[in-house]
């Protein structure tokens, strides 16, 4: 058995607008990857770069529906050891927005891929919920909400 978890939540601004939100590589950046940014859209079979130093794998795009990415999880010494899996799934609701579901899954069970696996879910709970501040106020909520981020470093699991 591997860990894994899932988060969501609704966004109020169409199901068009909310996918762009997460494969267009400006707006990624004005909300998450804001240090570094996103090298490039999510386009199946390419590798993008988030935050200058992350290599993210994307397996399946399918507009305005799925995101499926993969991105190295680590060992206890901080080296990539295998690939976790993301999901995205973005469903429009009968009101005009949009529900997204975040699940991350693949850490192989102990301390360490249990711990990492709880860093991650912190992560994208905070990710969408930046998002619905971008996409619905236009606030960037990510804007100093880590230490790291206040040196102009982005967030990783030992300078949060």
């Amino acid at each position: 058995m591997s860990l894994g978890f899932r988060i969501s939540g609704r966004i109020g601004k169409p199901v068009a607008e909310v996918f762009d939100a997460v494969v267009n590589p400006t707006k990624l950046s004005g909300y998450f990857t804001t240090i570094g940014g996103a090298s490039a859209p999510l386009v199946a079979g390419t590798t993008v770069t988030w935050w200058k130093s992350v290599p993210v794998e994307v397996d399946e795009v399918t507009k305005d529906k799925r995101i499926v990415l993969r991105w190295d999880a680590t060992d206890a010494e901080g080296k990539p050891a295998y690939k976790t899996r993301i999901e995205m799934n973005f469903e429009p609701l009968d009101d005009g927005g949009t529900f997204v579901t975040i699940a991350e899954e693949g850490w192989r069970e102990g301390e360490v891929g249990l711990k990492k696996s709880y860093l991650n879910c912190e992560g994208w709970s905070q990710m969408l919920a930046c998002m619905k501040a971008y996409l619905e106020y236009g606030i960037n909520l990510r804007d100093g909400y880590y230490r790291s981020e206040l040196r102009g470093e982005p967030a990783n699991e030992t300078n949060i």
